[in-house]
């Protein structure tokens, strides 16, 4: 581990724009040894990402690669390398995985045929050996019943499953370098552990080199050798990886280990009514079965008798893997997703019959903040005409001054400036984004907000600002929240009780840190090992 397989010095890059070039990565300079992994982390826009690229030789058109750059890769420096050259290092001596594997992988071939593919580049096998070769790289990723899936398309393959086929690309011809970006960011505690250690595993039986770019520190602290911290395109700390996190040197690097979510809930009053009570729901979806002429009917359960009360000040955790009916669940209960059987109780009041009209009253009481703001917003409208919106739709406010006013108000509780009114989403980030949905539900003064995987997307230190934001808006408004989410640190920091679901029903629920501490089942064992342990 101690000769260096690759050298990167001096790399800069910008981008050429419309308003001049705009310097996305200043000097980064690193060393990988073999058999190593090194860790690169920071934000979201710190150059992670365009320095990966840099050495794969796989920047955008509009990029401009600094003179005195240089990728030294085994003694030679391929940043002087034509198209042709580094078209043969690409996916045989240094391959890369990236974040979202359904956006990679090509939704209308075969995954074995896109396996294939990467083997035929550079290497010269007989029809069936070429198809041994890639059942035995999906077998190699673990990959269930690989004859089966060799024949299957990628949106037939759960996310965790399209990730392995993805490392079994990166890995089809035994490279010495692998770049891995963001390659767990996307998917649930128990499969990220599962890819974690599989690509240890891998790495050790390849003597492979990892560069494993995420902004994830338990990750980086698990797994990694050494630790690059980039901000703002420049490397403001590296070293190995345990001395970085025990004595950090950087005030950006103990900004960024201090951002790790902490803390637990202040206790609700003892006496605090129910805002929301949903018992024994049951949803079903209909699903139609068989050839043209014996069509079938049958239920797909999603979610099977499942109860829930939040009271006020309080926030329910609902966690569990995905498919395990956590969103389902919260959509159906406040009439926004599949109709659902069970009784469902709001503030006293009946409401899981009540038509889309009848509805309407309720809507500002209760709201709902989504996953991706950016989704959620309209793209086409600033912020003053999203926020106002539902304040017209509801009559709230009897002139535009008043309801100016409300929007005021909203904006300074998520601590967003009032020259953000006359913006358009895309130009913020996404953790300021976040903060404007979240405006967006306050403005109505709502009782309930369901908040589903609002932090999922954020980067480390913005999701603690955002988790900080939620439990002041709570104390503030009185709020009740139901907190959708898969990650257990957060739940942990932000949710007084938990129910943990999987397959549509609830295995374990009770006070989180009850749960989190001494889980009785062995599905939360897992989860939980899976969320501090990281890599089991």
């Amino acid at each position: 581990m101690t000769d260096k397989l690759l050298s990167i010095r001096n790399v800069n890059v910008s981008f050429k724009t419309a308003t001049g070039l705009r310097h996305a990565v200043h000097d980064v300079s690193f060393d990988v040894g073999n058999g190593e992994t090194l860790a690169v982390v920071g934000e979201s826009g710190s150059g992670k990402s365009v320095t990966a690229r840099v050495i794969m030789g796989m920047l955008a058109p509009n990029a401009r690669v600094g003179e005195g750059t240089q990728v030294i890769f085994d003694g030679e420096d391929i940043a002087t390398f034509s198209e042709p050259q580094l078209q043969d290092i690409r996916g045989r001596r240094i391959s890369m995985i990236f974040q979202e594997p359904l956006t990679s992988l090509n939704p209308i071939y075969r995954v074995g045929d896109q396996v294939a593919e990467i083997i035929k580049v550079h290497r010269k096998l007989g029809k069936d050996e070429l198809k041994s070769e890639v059942i035995r790289l999906l077998k190699e990723v673990q990959l269930p019943d690989p004859e089966a899936r060799y024949l299957q398309y990628p949106h037939e393959l759960s996310g965790g499953q399209r990730q392995r086929v993805m490392i079994a690309m990166a890995l089809a011809n035994n490279p010495e370098l692998l770049i891995a970006d963001e390659p767990t960011t996307a998917l649930d505690v128990t499969v990220q552990a599962e890819i974690l250690s599989l690509l240890r595993q891998l790495q050790k039986a390849h003597n492979m080199a990892v560069i494993l770019i995420t902004h994830d520190l338990s990750v980086v602290r698990a797994v990694s050798d050494h630790v690059v911290v980039m901000r703002r395109g420049e490397v403001v700390e590296t070293g190995e990886t345990q001395e970085v996190f025990h004595h950090p040197q950087h005030p950006y690097t103990k900004h960024l280990i201090a951002s790790e979510p902490k803390g637990e809930p202040k206790p609700i009053q003892k006496d605090a009514p129910p805002v929301l009570t949903a018992e024994n729901t049951r949803v079903a979806f209909k699903l139609k079965t068989g050839g043209f002429f014996s069509r079938k009917s049958v239920d797909l359960v999603a979610v099977n008798d499942v109860s829930a009360t939040i009271r006020r000040g309080e926030t329910l955790g609902v966690v569990g893997e995905s498919g395990s009916g956590k969103t389902t669940f919260g959509m159906s209960i406040i009439g926004l997703g599949q109709k659902q059987n069970g009784p469902v109780t709001f503030q006293g009041d009946r409401i899981e019959r009540l038509s889309r009209k009848e509805l309407q009253p309720y809507r500002t009481r209760i709201q709902v903040v989504f996953q991706d703001p950016f989704s959620s917003l309209n793209p086409r409208m600033i912020i003053r005409q999203i926020l106002e919106e539902g304040l017209i739709v509801n009559g709230i406010g009897a002139s535009s001054r008043e309801r100016l006013d409300l929007i005021k108000q909203a904006l300074d509780d998520v601590q967003m400036p009032h020259d953000a009114l006359d913006r358009f989403p895309h130009e913020f980030s996404g953790g300021q984004r976040q903060r404007l949905a979240i405006a967006r539900a306050i403005v109505l003064k709502p009782e309930f907000i369901l908040l589903d995987e609002p932090t999922s997307a954020l980067d480390l230190s913005i999701q603690a600002q955002i988790i900080e934001l939620l439990r002041e808006l709570r104390d503030k408004h009185d709020l009740s929240y139901m907190f959708i989410s898969h990650d257990l640190k957060v739940v942990r920091a932000l949710c007084h009780r938990v129910i943990v679901m999987k397959s549509g029903s609830v295995v374990e629920e009770g006070n989180t840190a009850e749960v989190l501490e001494k889980p009785k089942t062995d599905y939360t064992r897992r989860l939980v090992r899976a969320a501090f342990d990281v890599v089991a």
